[in-house]
């Protein structure tokens, strides 16, 4: 890869990395992640009033991470940029596992389930 090309690379590497530097525009995007929603669906799912859902939802469609669709008088967001659903992806990995079955833990640990938040006190 030449200098240019690369240079190229790591400035949009930057400007999402930028997008997704605030911990609301994650939370959105991974919804997102997941299916399309209108700002009603997010509000709850993300913990924020429709006005400022919606300069959130401003930002990353001005970004190109998140395109939009009309259906009457709804409005669907969806995540539209793949290299930001890889990156969310690679995110909920690693900050947001699926729990387990509560018996699967047991089963596989042979006794007492701990969190996996979990830290050790020391005394």
């Amino acid at each position: 890869m030449n200098v240019d090309d690369f240079a190229s690379s790591a400035k949009a590497a930057a400007a999402l990395l930028r997008a997704l530097s605030n911990d609301r525009r994650l939370m959105i995007l991974c919804q997102l992640s997941t299916g399309e929603k209108t700002v009603g669906a997010l509000e709850p799912l993300v913990g924020l009033r429709q006005s400022a859902l919606s300069q959130h939802l401003a930002k990353l469609r001005r970004e190109g991470l998140v395109g939009t669709r009309r259906d009457g008088q709804h409005i669907y967001y969806r995540l539209v940029s793949p290299e930001a659903l890889q990156v969310i992806e690679t995110l909920a990995g690693l900050y947001c596992p699926m729990p387990e079955q509560p018996e699967q833990e047991q089963e596989r640990s042979g006794g007492d389930v701990i969190p996996l938040n979990h830290t050790a006190s020391t005394n």
